[in-house]
């Protein structure tokens, strides 16, 4: 079963908010470092970085898939497409996350990992705005 913030659209918001002033501070401050030379400590960024997207946005991916869409679904069938799509979304990102690992455990931190990072950050952007108009504020009719 979701818990309550996740059944709010308030609440919700404030979470996805959240996890995405997180997500753009940290690549801005690996960025910073990259620009400053601190190489080093800009990948030891980009690790933390990583780690913030698995722990905050994911998990709270895990979560909605976990319980939430369940629970929007069973209280409005005509949800099933929107649901697919939004998981989609999580599965992009995930994706996303999977190969920033691999470009920089066989490159370092490219150029295309920094692109990689900030898709990540689009994604997020678009997937958010989309399940809380999907999910929270438009009739069922229209979806």
């Amino acid at each position: 079963m979701a818990g309550p913030s996740l059944r709010q659209l308030h609440a919700h918001h404030a979470i996805h908010e959240g996890g995405l002033s997180g997500a753009v501070t940290k690549t801005e401050e690996m960025e910073e470092l990259l620009e400053m030379k601190e190489f080093e400590v800009a990948r030891q960024a980009a690790d933390h970085l990583i780690d913030y997207w698995e722990t905050r946005i994911l998990s709270h991916a895990d979560a909605e898939e976990d319980g939430f869409y369940q629970e929007m679904v069973e209280g409005n069938p005509d949800l099933a497409g929107a649901v697919a799509k939004l998981t989609r979304d999580h599965d992009i990102l995930r994706t996303i996350v999977a190969d920033i690992k691999v470009m920089i455990k066989e490159n370092g931190l490219s150029p295309e990992v920094l692109q990689q990072f900030h898709a990540l950050l689009v994604v997020n952007v678009i997937h958010s705005r989309d399940e809380e108009r999907l999910l929270f504020e438009q009739p069922a009719q229209n979806r």
